[in-house]
């Protein structure tokens, strides 16, 4: 892993340490251990190592295989925060020993471990998004704002330190805006800066998964800048405490020995997966999907993948400029040991794989053949069904809306950005018709105007359609 060093002023302050992976009892065996785990129930993209790993009992079971192979009984303590902040704060107190954060956090968490002589290390990744998709700017349904240059002189609620504030910040400044001078930024919880859209008191949000979709999804925001259109990877990772690790690594290969058997399992079973967690955070199931599911907007795979952690490249200045590390020297920060002894033999090839291990795949009915691009694959969720439709195209999509018309037939339909891939409610979306494209791949959807804009602009001819005509011309 390549040295990144970065400078800002911000201290941090020393907070008391207290036992943890404690023990009650003596001797080699015979011991209880308690597992203090902290994870963000409504950060779908950790549920790997969290929300779904919870439910599923995984963790548990493999304690209790390593209890008795070593004679302890383990006890897991499940500690839910609705950002990383909170977690990292623990970490350091020696209140936590296992956490599940993004790309941003996993660097304060670095730093101030670092800080406080409380060491972490990053040691496995849940979920990523190889452009930056899990971020993205959302405005009220009603609102003039159509792009990033509108949001000089406005509100904007974001979560300071987080990978969405980051997305904002590297956005704005690409444009040429500067996000200190030239607009007002709130530095709110996202369920805060949610209601606060809502209310009208702020004019737009910057969040992560699952903020975003949910606020779309229920018709109480607009997408206004896809995180994706940065190509910048962004990610979710498993940081633990150095000590900890060193006490009791048995314990870590455990927790990505689970965390490995609830990535197979949302895999294999999307559906079931999406409903679990939908289940234990009250988030729409169709929500939970659109980030989780097959050809969602996380990539699923624990290992360390160089592309990923190059990123913190990227990172660092951001939080240097926000003043939330003080010098941070992150050489050490990774340690693929652990995971790399969970994948086993096949680690090497895994982690140079970039493809999706989990894409819409099957025959579409409506327009015929199989269902094999992720650039173009499309999916309805029929209401009352455990399985969903599979389709070709967005064009081919919208022919199978036209038959099946109205919530009542289905529940959720999903489509990729023509341009950055990020999937998004066939709904929601903004879409385009190309007259001169093949009769399938008619029809072009996008997350935002910006996206469709700048496609327009390399297909002469193509015009925006509204969603509604989209699907009332293609019957």
């Amino acid at each position: 892993m390549r040295k990144f060093l970065a400078a800002a002023g911000a201290a941090a302050v020393l907070l008391p340490l207290a036992g943890c992976g404690s023990d009650a009892g003596g001797g080699s065996g015979g011991r209880t251990v308690t597992v203090h785990v902290g994870y963000q129930s409504k950060t779908i993209n950790t549920v790997t190592a969290g929300t779904l790993l919870r439910s599923l009992g995984y963790f548990e079971q493999q304690l209790a295989a390593l209890g008795r192979r070593d004679g302890n009984t383990y006890k897991v303590d499940w500690q839910d925060y609705a950002t990383g902040a909170p977690i990292t704060a623990q970490m350091v107190a020696g209140k936590i020993d296992v956490g599940s954060m993004g790309d941003y956090p996993l660097l304060i968490n670095a730093a101030r471990g670092q800080q406080l002589r409380q060491p972490t290390e990053l040691v496995s990744v849940t979920g990523y998004n190889l452009r930056g998709g899990l971020n993205t700017v959302v405005t009220a349904p009603d609102s003039k704002l159509t792009g990033l240059d509108d949001l000089k002189g406005a509100k904007v609620s974001t979560s300071i330190g987080s990978a969405a504030d980051g997305t904002l910040v590297r956005a704005l400044q690409q444009r040429g805006i500067d996000p200190d001078k030239e607009l007002h930024k709130l530095n709110q919880q996202p369920a805060v800066g949610a209601s606060a859209l809502q209310a009208g008191s702020v004019d737009a949000l910057s969040q992560f998964v699952a903020w975003p979709g949910q606020l779309v999804f229920e018709g109480k925001a607009k997408a206004l800048y896809d995180g994706a259109a940065l190509d910048l990877p962004t990610f979710h990772g498993v940081t633990v405490r150095k000590d900890f690790a060193k006490q009791r690594p048995g314990v870590v290969d455990a927790f990505l020995a689970a965390q490995i058997q609830a990535t197979d399992y949302l895999h294999a079973h999307p559906l079931a997966a999406a409903r679990s967690v939908a289940d234990a955070t009250k988030l729409p199931a169709e929500v939970v999907y659109l980030y989780n599911g097959p050809g969602g907007i996380a990539t699923f795979d624990p290992t360390l993948k160089p592309q990923l952690l190059d990123a913190f490249a990227e990172d660092v200045p951001v939080l240097a400029s926000e003043k939330l590390v003080g010098k941070i020297d992150i050489s050490h920060f990774a340690d693929d040991s652990f995971v790399r002894r969970a994948v086993g033999a096949g680690y090497a090839r895994q982690v140079a794989s970039l493809a999706n291990p989990a894409l819409v795949h099957g025959t579409d009915p409506v327009c015929g053949g199989a269902v094999t691009d992720p650039a173009t694959a499309s999916e309805a969720w029929p209401a009352g069904q455990d399985t969903t439709v599979p389709l070709r195209t967005p064009t081919c999509l919208l022919r199978y809306l036209a038959a099946h018309p109205g919530k009542a037939a289905v529940r959720a339909s999903y489509v990729p950005d023509a341009l950055t891939g990020t999937r998004w409610f066939a709904d929601r979306a903004v879409w385009a018709v190309d007259p001169a494209a093949a009769p399938d791949a008619r029809y072009q959807p996008f997350t935002t105007p910006d996206n469709a804009a700048d496609w327009l602009a390399k297909h002469p001819g193509a015009r925006l359609v509204d969603f509604a005509q989209a699907v009332r011309e293609v019957a």
